[in-house]
């Protein structure tokens, strides 16, 4: 009986803590956070064609790609 109150519990304490992070964001904020200054990543294109030249050049896979380059590491 005891466990199942700290089980219910902790339950009760993730999904409020999980639930917090969810935000209604009024209409004149949205334009602020489609700037692209708000992007994770501002040139997606371009970090994905530096990722695959890297991962070419190298002689070990990278995290990046699933095979393993032959190159000398050159410019």
């Amino acid at each position: 009986m005891r466990i199942r109150k700290i089980i219910t519990g902790i339950f009760m304490l993730t999904l409020s803590i999980g639930l917090s992070g969810c935000v209604s964001v009024a209409a004149w904020e949205r334009g602020n956070l489609a700037k692209p200054q708000m992007a994770l990543d501002p040139h997606p294109l371009q970090s994905t064609v530096r990722m695959h030249n890297y991962g070419s050049r190298e002689a070990a896979a990278s995290t990046h790609s699933a095979e393993g380059g032959g190159g000398c590491g050159c410019y």
